[in-house]
Parts: structure tokens; C-alpha cells; sequence
């Protein structure tokens, strides 16, 4: 057993020796064994950039690309890495995040754009990120990753998963799998190397006259918008919620929370103003919550107006909306229907997809018809790539435009589908194309700047277009949410939701 201990640690260190290179971090001075000199970091951010916005998307608005871009440049300018070529992203996406690649690519989503309350907590935010670039720290994660062989693992044991697991969950993990370009470079910060991007983005805010006391305001900002998943979770009898977010990537604590607080205390001086005003000025007309482009939940509806198409859960269900498809899943979590877009050169009719998609070994089909719309329904088995035969339960629809639509009955078992039965074919039984009032209740939130009435956040709730929770919510994405927190005097400038 010694000897198996002692050739292991002869092979890893030869693996060192061989795919490594001594690389000076930029920020401590020393050299360090990487896998990724900085022309490797970026290759690799250059590659993985394109990635990220084919998952996510940029936003379409050159007002805040721009706005965001100049805040993040004038940050990079002044770090330990003026040298890349640094390049700020806000994209498409509802989550609370923010993250970076290797090689200066930083990217931060209008979700979490829409709780920041001015522009020196963006550039808080941002700063973090730069820290995390200009400290090697996503190198420092490939190189460990790639010294004990997790590349290949990782692929194999997900491929085994998803088999596994089959249809059933095989949204649920595609959606997981494909962030993985950036999950990869994030998921695994250590405690250190999250104080040290801490340490560093405080730095560069004092370095661009933004106060530093603005790292602890993000971090505050963010833990309440957890604060509020939890308080909303309680009150409806369900789970804590434990979703991705910025937070949940790059973990906090009391203690991390403490650390930044002395951080940011040890700068003296003046700084600018902190841009408030500027800030939700940039923001007027942004997206809040789903985009007409990802398709529009509100309640149990689901619209997506770039595709003309509408549906509708059962009461008590829920609309999950990923980029590769919407489910409706039961409240269990246990049985759904899963909805897909099927590519135009699969087929022109439900016949033709059944022929070239689903490609039964055995079955049925039954002519159906959705809200006039045309549709075939198959029950039948069908082979996997190990040759496994598996049965299947769905629907094909054309759709508007002619576009067909696969609708998949899922569940983890025979007799949870049969249970779920009804419920998936009202579900199934509620797309349609849009009608008029369809297309009115369609129309995304966006974010707008008012005055501070002096009737408090219960009269700006009264105006508002959220549907529900709006004081609570408007606290939220204004900072007056928790305890501690300090309502905005009247006639200030705050956010609301049209």
C-alpha cells in the first residue's frame, strides 16, 4: 500500500512537471505552477465567451452595454492587469449573478443590475470580478481540475447521469450543464480566494474614488434578496430556496461579511458620489424578470410572443422556462409535461418528427386537435443509444408559422405518470396561439425611476405592475428590505416596476 501512495505522488508530481508552466500572479508577485500562461487564459476566455453568450444571451440595450462597460473599464484600467484586453457583458438573464472568465472576460446579468442601488455597488460587483481575474483564479482552478484529471471524469459521470436519470430529468440537467463554461471557473473559489477578490475589489474602488464601503453594501444588498426567497418560501409553506445566485457561487458568511466591513473601513479619504441618480437613470426601461425573447411567466399563463405560442399549468403546478425548454411540473416536483421547439429541418408535420426525432421501435398514434392547431399524439417505446427499449408518452404539434412543437410526458415512474395523467393533458391541452388578450398579458416588466411618495412603499405598491408581494418586492430592489433597513426620504429617486 505504501508503494501504490508513493507511485501515485511520483505520478502527479511528474504531471506537474509536464503540463505546467511558473507563471508571476500579477498581484502577489510570486510564481506559482499553472496550467494557463496569460496568452492560454485568454484562448480560453476567448473560446468560453462564445459559449456564454450562446446559454445566456447579451442584452440588447447599447445604453446600459455601454454604461456597464465604461464603469467596468475604468476599473481594469487601474488594476493589477491593465494590460488585457478586458471585455464587460451584461446579458440576458433573469438570475441574480455575476462572474468572470480567464483572460478579462467579466460578465454580470441585468437581474442582478435590477437590486444594485448605483453605480459604485455595480462597480463593487465588478471590481470582485477583476479581482478574480487579475489574481489568476480561475487558472489557478483549471490547473487544479486538470492535475487530477476531473475534465474527463466529470464528462463521463455526467453522461452516466443523464442515462440514468432519462427523460424525466433530462431538461433539469441540460440547463445545468450548459453553464458549465462558466461554472467551471467559479464553482470552486476557495475561502481565500474569495477574501482576496474581496480585498481587491475594495482597492479598486478607492483607486477610481468610489467608496469601498460599497463592497459591504452589495454583499448586504444580495443577502437580503435571499432574505426575501426565504421570507416568500415560508410564508407559501415550501423549501427554502437554495438556487443559484451570486451569493451562492461565490459563498458568504457572517465572518466574509465581517472581513469586508474591515476591509473596506481601513480606506480613508473622500470619494465621489456614489451616482445614484445616474444609475437608475441608465437603468430606466430595463427588463425586470422574463424578456419577451425567453417567453413571459406570469402566474400559472406562459406567453412567448417571439413564437405566438401560450400555455397554461394546473392549478397548483408551476412554469419552469429554461432555453432548451418549458416544463410544467407538478408540485411534488415528481411528473410534467415537457414542451420543445423542434429544429424546422426535423420535419415539416408530427408525422414527419415522429419519423426523424422520436423514431419509435413500436406504437401508436392518434390524431389530436390543441385549439385548432394540428397535432399527433404517440404512445409507443423507443431504442436509446445502447440499444434500451423505453417507453414514451407524446405529443407533436404544429404550431404558429408552422413550427413544430414536441410535448413530452415525464415522470420517474410508470405509476407517477399515471397518477399525473390528467393533469399533463390539460396541460398539454392548453397550447395554443395567442390571442389578443394573450398578447396584452405578454408584455414584460421594466424597470422605471419615480419620486419617493409620501405615502412610503405602500403607495408606490398601488401603481405598480407586479402581481404580487409588491411592497415587499419594491423594498427589495429599492434596499429598504430587512431589518436595519432605512426607507428613502420623499421625492428620492427610487425604482418601480411597470
Amino acid at each position: 500500500m505504501r508503494l501504490n501512495r508513493m507511485t501515485s505522488a511520483l505520478a502527479l508530481t511528474l504531471m506537474l512537471t509536464a503540463c505546467g508552466t511558473s507563471v508571476v500572479n500579477p498581484v502577489t508577485g510570486e510564481a506559482e505552477m499553472s496550467a494557463m500562461d496569460e496568452s492560454a487564459e485568454i484562448a480560453t476566455g476567448q473560446k468560453q465567451h462564445q459559449e456564454i453568450l450562446k446559454e445566456y444571451g447579451v442584452y440588447a440595450n447599447p445604453k446600459v452595454q455601454d454604461y456597464v462597460n465604461g464603469v467596468g473599464q475604468k476599473l481594469a484600467a487601474q488594476s493589477h492587469r491593465p494590460q488585457l484586453t478586458w471585455t464587460f457583458t451584461v446579458l440576458d438573464s433573469q438570475e441574480i449573478n455575476a462572474f468572470a472568465l480567464p483572460g478579462g472576460y467579466v460578465y454580470i446579468t441585468r437581474g442582478i443590475m435590477a437590486y444594485l442601488d448605483s453605480e459604485a455597488e455595480l462597480a463593487g460587483v465588478l471590481g470582485h470580478e477583476i479581482g478574480h481575474v487579475c489574481a489568476r483564479h480561475g487558472a489557478q482552478r483549471a490547473t487544479r481540475q486538470q492535475t487530477a484529471g476531473l475534465g474527463v471524469l466529470a464528462a463521463t459521470v455526467l453522461g452516466a447521469v443523464l442515462e440514468a436519470k432519462g427523460i424525466s430529468r433530462a431538461t433539469e440537467l441540460a440547463s445545468q450543464v450548459s453553464q458549465t463554461a462558466a461554472a467551471g471557473y467559479i464553482a470552486s473559489y476557495s475561502r481565500e480566494q474569495e477574501s482576496q477578490a474581496d480585498e481587491l475589489g475594495a482597492e479598486y474602488l478607492a483607486r477610481n474614488q468610489y467608496n469601498p464601503q460599497n463592497m459591504v453594501d452589495v454583499i448586504k444588498v444580495l443577502k437580503n434578496q435571499e432574505r426575501f426567497a426565504a421570507d416568500t418560501a415560508k410564508a407559501e409553506g415550501k423549501p427554502v430556496p437554495s438556487g443559484a445566485n451570486w451569493l451562492a457561487s461565490h459563498p458568504s458568511n457572517d465572518k466574509r461579511l465581517a472581513d469586508i466591513e474591515q476591509i473596506a473601513a481601513g480606506y480613508g479619504g473622500r470619494y465621489a458620489d456614489d451616482e445614484h441618480v445616474r444609475y437608475l437613470k441608465t437603468l430606466e426601461g430595463v427588463t425586470f424578470g422574463d424578456s419577451r425573447e425567453q417567453g413571459v411567466t406570469r402566474g400559472r399563463q406562459f406567453y412567448h410572443e417571439g413564437l405566438g405560442i401560450a400555455l397554461t399549468a394546473p392549478h397548483g403546478w408551476r412554469i419552469q422556462n429554461a432555453p432548451q425548454a418549458i416544463t410544467l411540473v407538478n408540485d411534488a416536483g415528481d411528473a410534467g409535461l415537457i414542451v420543445r421547439l423542434v429544429p424546422d429541418k426535423a420535419g415539416s408535420t408530427p408525422e414527419e418528427v415522429i419519423r426523424n426525432v422520436v423514431k419509435p421501435s413500436e406504437g401508436r398514434t392518434e390524431k389530436r386537435n390543441l385549439n385548432g392547431l394540428t397535432a399527433l399524439h404517440f404512445v409507443g417505446a423507443v431504442r436509446n443509444s445502447q440499444g434500451q427499449s423505453k417507453n414514451v408518452t407524446l405529443t407533436i404539434a404544429t404550431g404558429p408559422g408552422g413550427h413544430q412543437y414536441l410535448m413530452q410526458y415525464a415522470a420517474k415512474d410508470a405509476a407517477t405518470l399515471q397518477r399525473n395523467a390528467a393533469p399533463i393533458q390539460e396541460a398539454e391541452g392548453s397550447f395554443r396561439a395567442l390571442t389578443a388578450a394573450d398578447r396584452v398579458a405578454a408584455r414584460p416588466w421594466a424597470l422605471k425611476s419615480v419620486a419617493f411618495p409620501r405615502g412610503g412603499f405602500a403607495e408606490l405598491a398601488r401603481s405598480t405592475s407586479l402581481l404580487s408581494q409588491q411592497e415587499a418586492r419594491l423594498k427589495l430592489i429599492n434596499g429598504a428590505y430587512g431589518e436595519g433597513s432605512v426607507d428613502p426620504k420623499p421625492g428620492q429617486l427610487v425604482k418601480t416596476v411597470q
